[in-house]
């Protein structure tokens, strides 16, 4: 019986040469002599096989007469391209065929497998459907086109994966009803046509075996290797950078099939025009490496190809092949880049370059193992994939710029999500204007009647601790000179070592006094110039060159002085401002689901942030007080959470160091407006100005009639200006002390 190829579908087949045989009658009769007697000739063979008329499902007939077959056939398949074209006969979407070419047969001879349809990719939907539409096309006379093309891969003898497209001739088979056939009317059909979805319409339209499939049908298959590898090469291209990362092989592969080289392997080195650098591929979703540049990130391009001159590859634009790099690399100019591609095991190797629109892009470099393999006839087949390669590489950059442009908004000049809408609208009037930039005048982005919240953590007496940490250095340096020199000056008691002793001693008081500003600089330069020269030129004994040599390794690289201290402070700022930000950050992005709102944060010796919200901010939503409320409360809790990590880590830092926290309530409305000069959100007019002249000054201030500032460590200041936001923060206080996050005093 022959079989479906994985599926049901409306026929039964019958292997049959009826119509062949129709044909032999008619020649039979011809009056050409040698045409006529092999007709008969044949016809006699055949006469005492009425199956080969009627059908044959027993498959063991064709098995058994595989010689007569092959003559019947003969018209067909002549000897003199048998050994050119791959063909068969089989009947379509049947697993049972026969009578192959001669190339066919090698084909799958060379890699020891037989032909199988089965695994051609279509679902059970598609195969029913396929079938049917043969029914209504061959005896409906319908012209529908449900097929899509078939292709099949075969790996030839050196394993480059070869694909075909599968053509069938269907020029000798019959569609004919059964006795179970359903027939359908104009409008049934119409209906179907309409429901191609619909499965169950279709089966119940054509059941199972309800149609006979005479006949054979001959199975071609055309070698589209190159064609279908530049197709998936293109596919591969535009696939999302996700899945390119696991495209590596694919592209290997590809490239083998195009140009027939078992052990080819493909590089890309893209061009840094502003720099004129060579680089390795940004953004290499595909993890295709540089076989030029190899384990670097870059390099100069004038001298990367030794053997090449750049200028004259890319104004030529012309490959660069080496079809032998053993013999390339004997000369003395080569030898460095020879040595470079054969340290890869590159026996052959070719560079093309990559220009689009008259621009230099990069490089692709081809390489394989095989001497002679890449030459100056098959580096033609790079024009096949070339243009492809160079609007992927474009691309490339053009999303690298897109990306860098992006970060340094985010980074640097950020424009918050709350407030893009504004700016992208009003980049959408420039575009929509069709005036050039230089003419278009660009309106200042402004949000009235937003109400502000600012709050900080300081670093409690940051400029008082930074002074202290400048002290404890110039100390430790200083007593390690004094140290130093009454070794040296042990046996000899010169008098001007003595002298610099003294002045050293006098700076040791000095610090002990409240530090001026420059001090740091006048010590900084005495060292540099009166010290370090009698350290560097003192006579050495083993003892002292093994103190100095420790004094000097002490020294930090780019200031010259002990820094310890200081640096132990500034990790510590790092370190604190990193941990509240971050913190700061994440809650900010929770609070932004309850209504979107502006905020900026900054690191100073601590860190500060504001907030504006209203409904100037977020005009496709309803704005309520609500959430300023909302907002209000969040802030505090948020700063009582920062604190409460700020206790936890201090223990860990270097530096002991205590935090401030403040909040500044203020309930008037104010503007903001862009300021296009500074890049960046400021108050708008002069009576808003008098919040940020307060927000700027209250960290600084005092309890009334005291030297005690208002800020102090383990407590949160809130610094309101009427009752009514003192009755409201009272309620947050109490409430967040319920959730013992708060202590228990309140403290006016």
């Amino acid at each position: 019986m022959v079989k479906n190829y994985k599926y049901l579908s409306p026929f039964k087949a019958l292997i049959s040469f009826h119509k062949l045989i129709r044909g032999l009658e008619e020649i039979a009769l011809s009056d050409i002599g040698y045409r006529s007697n092999y007709a008969k000739d044949l016809l006699n063979q055949i006469k005492y096989k009425p199956e080969f008329i009627d059908g044959i499902d027993n498959l063991d007939i064709i098995e058994n007469n595989q010689d007569l077959i092959k003559n019947l056939l003969a018209d067909l398949f002549p000897s003199a391209l048998t050994s050119n074209e791959i063909k068969a006969v089989t009947l379509p979407f049947h697993d049972f065929t026969f009578n192959f070419s001669e190339r066919f047969k090698k084909i799958l001879e060379d890699v020891g497998m037989s032909f199988d349809i089965s695994s051609i990719d279509m679902d059970e939907h598609q195969f029913y459907i396929m079938n049917c539409t043969l029914i209504l096309n061959g005896y409906y006379n319908q012209n529908l086109d449900y097929g899509k093309p078939l292709f099949y891969e075969i790996p030839d003898k050196n394993g480059i994966l070869k694909h075909y497209r599968i053509l069938y001739n269907a020029d000798f088979l019959e569609i004919y009803p059964t006795e179970n056939t359903k027939f359908l009317t104009q409008t049934a059909i119409e209906e179907l046509i309409d429901n191609c979805d619909n499965i169950d319409l279709w089966k119940k339209a054509f059941p199972q075996n309800s149609w006979f499939l005479k006949g054979f049908a001959i199975l071609s298959l055309v070698d589209v290797t190159v064609e279908s590898a530049i197709s998936n090469l293109k596919s591969n291209l535009l696939k999302p950078d996700v899945e390119k990362s696991k495209l590596a092989n694919s592209y290997e592969s590809i490239f083998r099939s195009v140009f027939k080289i078992p052990d080819l392997k493909i590089g890309l080195t893209f061009y840094d025009e502003e720099e004129e650098l060579f680089v390795t591929p940004p953004f290499n979703e595909a993890k295709l490496q540089s076989f030029i540049l190899l384990n670097t990130k870059e390099a100069d391009c004038k001298n990367a190809l030794c053997g090449c001159s750049f200028e004259s590859l890319v104004e030529n634009n012309k490959p660069f092949i080496i079809s032998d790099v053993l013999e390339f690399a004997k000369t003395n100019e080569n030898y460095t880049f020879g040595e470079h591609l054969l340290s890869q095991d590159i026996q052959s190797f070719l560079l093309a370059p990559v220009i689009k629109d008259n621009k230099f892009l990069g490089l692709i470099e081809l390489a394989s193992s095989t001497i002679r393999a890449l030459n100056s006839l098959n580096a033609n087949k790079l024009e096949l994939v070339l243009p492809y390669i160079a609007d992927t590489i474009e691309k490339t950059n053009i999303d690298m710029i897109n990306q860098l442009e992006a970060i340094i908004q985010k980074e640097y000049t950020a424009i918050h999500p709350s407030v893009y809408w504004k700016f992208k609208k009003e980049a959408k009037n420039y575009f929509h204007s069709n005036l050039s930039i230089k003419d278009y005048t660009f309106k200042e982005i402004v949000f009235k009647d937003v109400y502000p919240l600012y709050g900080q953590i300081d670093i409690k007496g940051s400029s008082e601790n930074r002074n202290r940490a400048i002290i404890n250095d110039l100390k430790e340096q200083i007593n390690q000179i004094i140290a130093i020199i009454e070794i040296l000056n042990f046996d000899k008691k010169i008098e001007i070592i003595q002298q610099k002793k003294f002045e050293l001693e006098s700076f040791l008081l000095e610090l002990d006094q409240p530090f001026k500003n420059n001090f740091e600089q006048i010590i900084h330069h005495y060292i540099e110039t009166e010290i370090h020269s009698i350290l560097k030129n003192a006579a050495f004994n083993k003892k002292t060159e093994n103190i100095i040599n420790d004094y000097f390794n002490k020294l930090d690289l780019k200031t010259g002085m002990f820094y310890q201290t200081r640096r132990d402070f500034d990790d510590t700022i790092m370190s604190i401002n990193k941990r509240l930000s971050f913190i700061l950050d994440n809650k900010q992005a929770q609070a932004q689901e309850i209504f979107p709102h502006y905020y900026e944060r900054f690191k100073t010796d601590g860190v500060e942030h504001n907030l504006y919200i209203g409904a100037s901010i977020e005009p496709n939503k309803v704005y309520n007080s609500m959430y300023l409320h909302n907002l209000r409360l969040w802030q505090l809790e948020t700063l009582c959470e920062m604190e409460l990590e700020h206790h936890k880590l201090k223990t860990t830092l270097p530096y002991t160091l205590d935090v401030t926290s403040l909040i500044l309530a203020f309930s008037s409305p104010i503007s903001i407006r862009f300021r296009m000069d500074e890049k960046r959100f400021d108050v708008d007019g002069s009576y808003n100005a008098r919040y940020e002249v307060v927000k700027k000054r209250i960290d600084k201030a005092f309890v009334k009639n005291s030297d005690e500032r208002i800020t102090q460590k383990e407590k949160i200041t809130i610094v309101y200006s009427n009752s009514t936001e003192e009755k409201e923060y009272i309620k947050y206080i109490k409430y967040l002390q319920h959730k013992d996050l708060l202590e228990a005093e309140i403290e006016n």
